[in-house]
């Protein structure tokens, strides 16, 4: 079997965003495993439009290109890293829009949060918790959020690296989402061999 690839979503698309700062600083520290392999993967490359296709991509094709090639991209990944920032106590909007753009592809694979914002991301995570619950994925209980003195302190010129605490959330956080990937990669290959047995 093959190594699992997870995918670390950017969760917010504003020109002034803050998500680039985690984005790297957890692509850096999930590049220093050999068990699995990481690809960051921008909103900003699949610019979808708000929602408005006839139904579901769960029981329709999607008719927009950029949702196609987006459902692509989830399709081919084991799992997720998703960089939430928590606007009005929820995820950003565009996130949750293309989340709505895929269906299938989500399903039995893990995901896992990073959280900024207020009460770092909580709020917002714990939504997108139940979201992916819908979409049959395996939300890990570990996860990091960025508290207001840290993502101060970052915006004042201190590295996440730097801080100590959120090193060990990473760690504990991506020690989850590797062990369900590749339980769960085997379980779906398993699943496609008895399919093809059928």
């Amino acid at each position: 079997m093959s190594k699992p690839k997870i995918g670390i979503i950017v969760g917010s698309t504003r020109a002034t965003r803050f998500a680039d700062k985690p984005t790297e600083w957890i692509a850096d520290i999930a590049r220093e495993r050999t068990d699995i392999d990481f690809e960051v993967v921008d909103l900003r490359d699949y610019p979808m439009p708000f929602f408005e296709e006839a139904a579901s991509p769960a029981w329709a094709p999607s008719t927009n290109e950029v949702a196609q090639r987006w459902q692509r991209k989830i399709a081919e990944l084991d799992g997720f890293i998703i960089t939430a920032a928590e606007y009005n106590h929820a995820p950003t909007g565009v996130l949750k829009n293309a989340i709505d753009y895929a269906a299938n592809e989500w399903n039995r694979k893990p995901v896992s949060f990073v959280g900024y914002g207020g009460v770092g991301g909580a709020r917002a995570v714990e939504q997108l918790r139940l979201i992916a619950v819908e979409l049959q994925m395996a939300p890990t209980k570990a996860a990091v959020h960025i508290l207001w003195p840290d993502y101060l302190a970052v915006t004042q010129g201190k590295k996440l690296s730097e801080i100590e605490h959120l090193n060990q959330s990473a760690k504990a956080m991506l020690d989850d989402v590797a062990w369900w990937a590749r339980v769960l990669k085997a379980a779906r290959g398993a699943d496609a061999v008895r399919a093809e047995a059928a």
